[in-house]
């Protein structure tokens, strides 16, 4: 998170970071795929666990 969130961008309220945080953390569980986790985000991953 943070090389990837933080690193060289400067927020300027509090507010501003809590809302990019939670943005990054949605993509980070539903849309980010995985190799190790069959091609699925790891949402997609256990709802295939759930119905498998």
């Amino acid at each position: 998170l943070k090389q990837e969130i933080y690193y060289g961008i400067v927020y300027y309220s509090y507010e501003e970071l809590k809302s990019e945080i939670e943005r990054f953390i949605k993509y980070y569980n539903e849309k980010r795929i995985k190799e190790k986790l069959g091609w699925r985000s790891p949402v997609q991953y256990r709802l295939h666990l759930l119905t498998a």
